[in-house]
């Protein structure tokens, strides 16, 4: 987690520090769902490479959005799933997904 000195002034640019790329937006929207499989984040993100994409998790796993399951299998199965802390930007992204769908809408 980032310490609280590190942190900015302004919640809103806090809140943008630890979700502030897209990545990281669409890592939270696909988990939203249950917990995914690297491979699987690495196919529903169009675009992102396997470094990036783990780059993102181990920040989102740091920052106390995601946790890491690893299961004791053979090949080895990493998941990630929303933390507590992850579960509470549920609202936030279905208010992004709602704007979303308003917006479309109003360039049709």
């Amino acid at each position: 987690m980032i310490s609280k000195k590190d942190l900015p002034e302004c919640p809103v640019a806090t809140t943008v520090s630890l979700i502030g790329n897209k990545w990281k937006l669409l890592i939270l929207r696909d988990t939203l769902s249950g917990p995914k499989r690297f491979g699987d984040l690495l196919k529903s993100l169009e675009g992102i490479n396997r470094k990036v994409l783990s780059e993102n998790l181990k920040q989102m796993e740091a920052d106390g959005l995601l946790t890491r399951i690893a299961h004791q299998e053979k090949p080895p199965c990493v998941e990630y799933k929303l933390s507590e802390l992850g579960e509470q930007m549920r609202p936030l992204i279905h208010a992004m997904e709602q704007w979303g769908l308003r917006y479309k809408k109003m360039c049709e």
